[in-house]
């Protein structure tokens, strides 16, 4: 199928773009990789009167270290984030989160921006985001404004970006002392979208227990286990203590049944996935530390 008719706009600077967004509001929708967006207007499932193309605006295209934090354009393409050498170092989730969106071609289209604005239940971007406390940079004409990632993503498909308004930035805080991560899904095949998923972080102290935990899987949203990352604080990791803290985050989890698979797989699923992320997290965590003592 083809798009409906719609009008073209190819600013090559953000403020021309911001101009572009303000004067058309809703009616105005931003080119990223249009990955996402491309088929959807082919599909005549959205049908913006306007297109306001990002890709000539190279101010929004980087990958920076700074004061120990992550800065990332919204244009940047996933293949660059996943290939950035800081993000390696110190940010391996979102390393290996990216390496399981789609195929090579896709990635070096595909930008971190477009992907967690289109905030798909089953994309890997947000999933990590959310796992790291990232935040999310949202820039209009006569405004500019830092959200949360859990601010940030409010349903399915949708996020808090306001009419007019563009995501400009990704913020990474600097990930804990002594601390490692984790990614984990499970597709039909490779390239597919995730049928679940899983994200931990550990940190350990000193003495080798968990000081600080996060545990996010694939929803509508991102969906933080809150209760059991708690729980696991003051703990000494084990495969015991993992595999009982992702039966519990899993009991209940919300999960939606469709012709790929049913809630109930997703959460039998989800559990598995959970007790291998964390436990390859607390290793990863381990190894840094003894890292760091040597």
């Amino acid at each position: 199928m083809k798009p409906a008719s719609f009008d073209y706009h190819d600013p090559s600077s953000l403020d021309e773009a911001l101009e572009l967004m303000a004067q058309f509001g809703d009616d105005a929708r931003p080119l990223a990789g249009g990955q996402s967006l491309v088929p959807l207007m082919n599909f005549r499932l959205l049908r913006p009167a306007h297109l306001v193309d990002l890709n000539r605006i190279d101010a929004l295209s980087y990958v920076r270290e700074k004061n120990g934090a992550l800065y990332i354009g919204a244009m940047t393409r996933q293949r660059q984030l996943e290939r950035a050498p800081a993000v390696a170092q110190r940010w391996l989730l979102l390393q290996e989160a990216t390496a399981f969106i789609g195929h090579v071609q896709i990635r070096n289209r595909g930008t971190v921006g477009g992907s967690l604005a289109h905030a798909f239940p089953s994309a890997e971007l947000p999933i990590a985001m959310a796992t790291l406390d990232a935040s999310m940079v949202l820039q209009s004409k006569k405004t500019r404004r830092v959200v949360s990632a859990e601010e940030f993503f409010v349903s399915t498909m949708s996020t808090a970006i306001e009419p007019g308004e563009l995501l400009t930035e990704i913020r990474v805080p600097a990930p804990p002392d002594h601390a490692g991560s984790s990614y984990k899904e499970v597709n039909r095949r490779h390239g597919d979208f995730a049928l679940a998923a899983a994200a931990a972080l550990v940190a350990l102290d000193d003495s080798g227990r968990i000081v600080r935990c996060r545990l996010t899987f694939a929803g509508a949203t991102p969906l933080r286990a809150r209760e059991v990352e708690r729980s696991l604080v003051g703990e000494m990791p084990s495969a015991a203590l993992f595999e009982e803290a992702a039966r519990h985050a899993t009991e209940k989890l919300e999960q939606d049944s469709d012709v790929h698979a049913s809630a109930e797989y997703r959460r039998q699923a989800s559990a598995t996935l959970a007790r291998r992320a964390l436990s390859q997290a607390a290793e990863r965590a381990a190894q840094r530390a003894r890292g760091a003592v040597q």
